[in-house]
């Protein structure tokens, strides 16, 4: 069992947006109730939420008796909140002198402050799990790893995409196709999200960042022991976000990455697009790939899983319970299967395993989503940003 602070109290942790209950596909949030469950099971000790707004905890408290106790009404929901009154931008660390050494630390906030609360979780011998993108450069990810190696500690990237069982199955797949040739990744989110990002979109961060991070982990775990990337090239479209939030924000953003396979020298390309003005459709984000090896290929569109539901209240939905499943089962949570829920197990459990032997790291640094094997994804993601910015291919 296994102490965990998260930081960061936003919709994918608590299923708020704004001023009320999230109109994703995220409503029941995450990552709290997630943990919630993995105390029920014993896997988990205390709670801990940090956000930078004690009158915040008002709505999320409510948002949980009201909403989570109605679907699970045995799921204990308590939790510690920092600050405990008043605003503060630090008030993590208020948790983390609270806490054991070798506790968890998840982090979910805006991408730019990333690099900071991990260091600051690192230093105070917590093991952490990061929100992609892990951090937005190369620098900070490489002074993260270093870290994270001198004090022993895990540090995770939450790429939950990995845990997907037909995304994992198609990388099994791909890794008997040759060399690499030709990968196309597609994701998106409703143009309703940029209410929701409003705060840091186009100022902190961007969808390239935020989105496209996931495709360019599953490509470079695919990969990553025949092909490595060698350019960047970036383009973008704009007029809907700018109009919106009234200033300069990119719509769309696509990174052309240009690849070399390690033994035969072949050439490979992956396009990767990354877009926040998509209309309301029957689901929430549209994500789908198509690769082609040298002697094999593989489509998967995500977003659809041949699963309909039609309601008075909704409409018609596509659904993936395969994510997360938040229908209960007699009145109990029965989501413990969903890829999205395992991934936060997968490092929870690891954690634990560590405190009982630590030798165990170097295993977990070779099959997880790991700082150690995820610089790849930091580089392409730079790379893009320097590409917008500066108007040229940025060679890795």
């Amino acid at each position: 069992m296994i102490d965990v602070l998260i930081v960061g109290i936003g919709e994918y942790v608590t299923g708020l947006s704004g001023e009320g209950v999230a109109k994703s596909d995220k409503s029941f949030g995450v990552i709290a109730l997630s943990l919630f469950d993995m105390r029920e099971r014993g896997l988990v000790g205390e709670i801990h939420l940090a956000g930078r707004d004690a009158k915040r905890f008002d709505l999320i408290w409510e948002h949980f008796d009201k909403n989570l106790k109605s679907a699970y009404p045995f799921l204990d929901t308590s939790f510690h909140a920092y600050p405990e009154e008043g605003y503060s931008d630090e008030a993590y660390k208020e948790a983390l002198n609270q806490m054991q050494e070798g506790s968890c630390v998840m982090i979910f906030t805006p991408d730019d402050t990333h690099f900071q609360i991990a260091k600051d979780a690192l230093e105070a011998g917590m093991h952490v799990l990061v929100a992609k993108p892990l951090v937005k450069t190369t620098t900070e990810h490489l002074e993260l790893q270093r870290l994270a190696k001198e004090k022993g500690l895990l540090l995770m990237l939450e790429v939950h995409k990995r845990f997907d069982p037909i995304y994992a199955d198609a990388v099994d797949q791909i890794r008997t196709f040759g060399d690499f040739s030709l990968m196309h990744s597609y994701m998106s989110q409703p143009k309703t999200q940029l209410d929701t990002f409003a705060s840091w979109a186009g100022i902190s961060s961007d969808i390239s960042y935020y989105l496209n991070a996931h495709h360019i982990d599953l490509l470079c775990w695919a990969v990553q022991d025949f092909a490595k990337p060698v350019s960047v090239v970036a383009t973008a479209s704009t007029g809907v976000a700018d109009k919106k939030l009234e200033r300069e924000v990119e719509d769309t953003i696509t990174l052309t990455v240009q690849w070399e396979n390690l033994q035969s020298g072949a050439l490979g390309t992956s396009v990767h697009t990354a877009s926040w003005i998509a209309p309301p459709s029957d689901v929430h984000s549209q994500q789908r790939f198509f690769y082609m090896g040298h002697t094999g290929e593989v489509n998967i569109d995500q977003a659809h899983r041949g699963y309909g539901i039609s309601t008075d209240r909704v409409g018609y939905k596509s659904a993936n319970p395969l994510f997360m499943k938040y229908t209960p089962r007699n009145g109990k949570f029965a989501g413990q299967q969903g890829y999205g829920y395992q991934s936060i197990e997968t490092f929870v459990r690891s954690s634990d395993e560590l405190s009982k032997e630590p030798t165990k790291l170097a295993a977990y640094n070779k099959t997880l989503p790991t700082i150690e094997n995820t610089l790849n994804v930091t580089k392409i993601l730079e790379a893009g940003r320097k590409s917008l910015d500066e108007g040229k291919v940025i060679f890795l």
